[in-house]
């Protein structure tokens, strides 16, 4: 008799994320001026850790950042408020063909198991038009999925298990405490290739690079277990 098939892992809200769009024909630019990652380094579909800064170089917003297309970026937030970072960014368009949107259509879920197309930096769209990321680590699969008219429920327990993944691989999770008191370095964010020294200019990045190359890092970010 042949084994029953495995279940599939369900997938489950993730109600503590937030969506930010960048569309038109300068948000590519846009996004490579204003965020912290090489943004025109990634080809339409893939996608790389990132994050906005003040001209400080404190992390103000960290996300996953998609090229979705060529006119379209997404940011996707843990524990963000894409209003505010909407708000916040659209000081910065000036004459910039790009408009700023916070998708009330689209809703982020999760799965502990596999995407079904999806490989490490490189996203993928089903045929119902689903976009999935592969956030897992090589041994524990994980599927971040944003879709339009999502049904998946909550799931409090698988949402406290997907931050603690995300705490465990070097994503600070803070929540509303936030993360401005910290450069890209002292929170460890290398291990993310979450940030560029060599892209060029944007907000923070004198600091950052001052720091990669000329300072002594008083502070980073460790992982530790206790009792």
């Amino acid at each position: 008799m042949d084994k029953p098939a495995a279940a599939k892992a369900p997938f489950f809200a993730l109600s503590d994320h937030a969506l930010l769009a960048l569309e038109g024909r300068d948000a590519i630019a846009f996004a490579q001026a204003q965020c912290m990652s090489d943004v025109a380094a990634l080809a339409d579909g893939q996608w790389q850790w990132s994050g906005w800064l003040s001209p400080k170089g404190r992390v103000q917003a960290l996300f996953a950042l998609l090229r979705a297309g060529p006119e379209t970026v997404w940011l996707l937030l843990p524990d963000g408020d894409a209003a505010a970072l909407k708000a916040a960014m659209e000081r910065f368009v000036f004459r910039s063909k790009v408009k700023l949107r916070v998708p009330e259509e689209l809703s982020l879920c999760g799965s502990f198991g596999a995407p079904a197309a999806a490989s490490s930096a490189t996203a993928a769209t089903d045929a119902k038009g689903r976009v999935e990321l592969d956030l897992g680590d090589g041994t524990t699969p994980r599927t971040l999925r944003i879709c339009s008219g999502c049904t998946a429920p909550s799931d409090p327990d698988a949402l406290a298990r997907w931050r603690a993944f995300d705490l465990a691989h070097g994503l600070p999770r803070p929540g509303a405490a936030g993360l401005e008191a910290f450069t890209p370095q002292q929170l460890s964010l290398e291990r993310l290739k979450a940030y560029s020294v060599r892209k060029g200019c944007y907000p923070g990045q004198e600091i950052v690079a001052r720091s990669q190359y000329r300072g002594t890092l008083k502070r980073r970010m460790f992982l530790a277990h206790v009792a």
